[in-house]
């Protein structure tokens, strides 16, 4: 199980939203007297372990098991399962029960939800002439707190079901998590989104607050002020790109799944030979804390730096006589210890990545397809790619951000491309080139690109950045400023006003509205960066903004609106919520498809 964060430093009481959750799933399993066996869906487990740990569930009364098509190993009569609205997933409920009928075992089912039942897999289990013995139930989870400045819908696939399928019912899910935040915090009363998929959620939230209003009158100032929806279809550019912060080579790299990443114990190591271990990764470790949003070059120099004081310190201690204080704060030193030698054993472990010739070279690229000047040499390294048969990911990932960064390329490349994939790849893969293609994210050339107007007006381009002592959000990714933070720094210090002609240029719709009763709260032309005075909470708080990436944010945005919120400038404190953290690799996976 990951560490479960903690969350009280959060600017807001998200360990309430968290307690919540586990007293709603504690009741669930209280309704089901006895013992009983709990089978939960994998995927849902792991946002679990965020939620509640093992040892209580086993409290009361539980057995825990992963859900397959396999029968259930269990002599328990009551089985809880617990999963989320998927067709495919109550295929697997199905045959357990099939299974058990067959054996003439008479259980006690009960099927919960994650967050509401829905008519489709409730119609699989009618045509399997299963419902009459199944009693069916919701566990409304649609917030996990990742740590105390972050949330996460855990909606891995809403891009492209938004996207390709047309399926937008995961935006009625953010808004309801917004709105469910809204009961314990107060309506928020601003509201700026962009994209096509944000302005839906402010339209839905608005209805929600219609049909089931939180009361404002027990709240004198709401707890959020600002609610900023992005939709990743925006910004492609950014999650495209390698990030350079510590966690976010991190995520790249060992794939950081829920707040821990697992890997061989050797490289932690461990005399464990083989054996995999996992390593929590969130604020409880402070020294992670301190390190993970700085660009991993810096990571590197503050390890050794640490390393070498202690060294230091150390030959002190054996050939000097010390005070009883000095030893105490020595000893005080050496508690740090463990959390060193993790993160030097972590970005050793890195460093054999990041100085790989393939992935200098793909940096070198981002950026030449980035400055989009030169779409020859572009074209030329991913055409190389293709033909030295490079994992078909890593040349999606290029294809795409030279395709977005051009609006889609010429039809006779375009052509040229995906028969070059097809060829080299096999045509299998044409589902995923035609999802691709239906997202408009590898697509036929119909306008000319706007990318070299939006790079300059928003400075996306910093030359000389400084990664050690970065005056700019740019050192994130050594140069490249994150669009979207880009668009949240202006939403925050000026609203969408002086920022309209670009925004008409980038995907979708735009709206900025008020919301509520709270004419009296300071609206948000006052709150500019400039007037601090004005942006505290009356009880000498900073305001506080909730930024919405819909469709998935990376660890380095994320890094780069922590490194705005702790500006001397800034008058607020930011909360960042996502339907799921996402990077290059995990994104483009959302939209791959085998055929057959």
């Amino acid at each position: 199980m990951a560490q479960i964060p903690n969350l009280d430093n959060a600017p807001v009481n998200l360990t309430s939203i968290r307690e919540q959750s586990q007293k709603e799933l504690i009741n669930i399993l209280k309704n089901v007297r006895g013992k009983k066996c709990l089978v939960i869906d994998p995927k849902l487990g792991d946002s679990l372990s965020l939620i509640i740990q093992t040892s209580m569930l086993k409290e009361h009364g539980v057995e825990l098991r992963h859900l397959s098509a396999d029968p259930i190993q269990s002599d328990c009569s009551k089985v809880v399962y617990l999963v989320r609205s998927q067709p495919n997933l109550m295929r697997s409920i199905c045959s357990n029960v099939h299974n058990d009928v067959s054996k003439g075992l008479q259980r006690e089912y009960h099927v919960y939800f994650v967050p509401r039942r829905t008519v489709v897999c409730e119609k699989v289990l009618e045509e399997e002439k299963l419902h009459h013995m199944i009693t069916i139930g919701e566990y409304p989870l649609y917030i996990v707190p990742m740590d105390e400045d972050v949330l996460s819908f855990e909606l891995d696939l809403s891009y492209k079901e938004c996207q390709v399928d047309g399926d937008t019912s995961s935006l009625w899910h953010i808004a309801k998590a917004i709105h469910k935040l809204e009961f314990s915090f107060g309506v928020i009363p601003n509201v700026r989104a962009k994209g096509k998929a944000s302005v839906r959620i402010a339209d839905i939230l608005n209805q929600m607050q219609a049909e089931e209003p939180v009361n404002s009158s027990d709240m004198v100032v709401p707890e959020i002020n600002t609610l900023i929806l992005l939709d990743r279809e925006v910004d492609m550019v950014t999650p495209l790109c390698s990030q350079l912060t510590y966690e976010g080579l991190l995520d790249e790299f060992l794939h950081i799944n829920n707040g821990s990443v697992e890997l061989d114990a050797s490289i932690m190591g461990l005399q464990q030979e083989g054996k995999k271990t996992k390593v929590p990764l969130n604020s409880s470790d402070k020294l992670f804390k301190e390190i993970r949003d700085l660009n991993f070059e810096v990571v590197v120099q503050i390890l050794r730096q640490k390393a070498t004081s202690m060294k230091q310190d150390y030959t002190e201690m054996t050939t000097t006589t010390q005070t009883v204080s000095e030893l105490k704060d020595f000893v005080k030193k050496l508690n740090s210890l463990p959390e060193m030698t993790r993160h030097i054993n972590l970005a050793q472990h890195l460093s054999t990545f990041t100085s790989k010739p393939s992935f200098l070279g793909q940096l070198d690229m981002e950026h030449t397809i980035v400055e989009a000047q030169s779409y020859d040499i572009c074209f030329d390294y991913i055409e190389e790619l293709i033909h030295k048969q490079e994992p078909l990911i890593t040349v999606l990932r290029l294809l795409i951000l030279f395709s977005v960064t051009n609006s889609g390329l010429p039809k006779k490349h375009f052509d040229y491309f995906r028969r070059e994939l097809l060829h080299s790849y096999g045509f299998e893969h044409i589902a995923t080139l035609n999802n691709l293609e239906k997202a408009g994210l590898f697509k036929k050339q119909e306008s000319k690109s706007n990318w070299l107007t939006i790079k300059r007006a928003l400075q996306l381009v910093v030359e000389d950045t400084d990664t050690a002592n970065p005056n700019d959000i740019a050192y994130v990714f050594s140069g490249y400023a994150p669009l979207s933070i880009r668009l949240v720094q202006h939403a925050i210090r000026s609203g969408w006003r002086p920022v309209e002609e670009i925004l008409k240029l980038l995907p979708g719709p735009h709206l900025e509205t008020k919301r509520g009763g709270f004419s009296n709260s300071p609206s948000f032309d006052t709150l500019s960066g400039v007037s601090t005075s004005i942006a505290k909470v009356p009880d000498g708080r900073r305001a506080l903004v909730l930024v919405v990436f819909v469709g998935g944010v990376t660890f380095a945005e994320i890094s780069a609106l922590r490194f705005l919120s702790a500006q001397e400038s800034m008058a607020y404190d930011l909360i960042i919520a996502t339907t799921k953290i996402v990077n290059g690799q995990t994104l483009v996976g959302t939209f791959m498809e085998k055929l057959g």
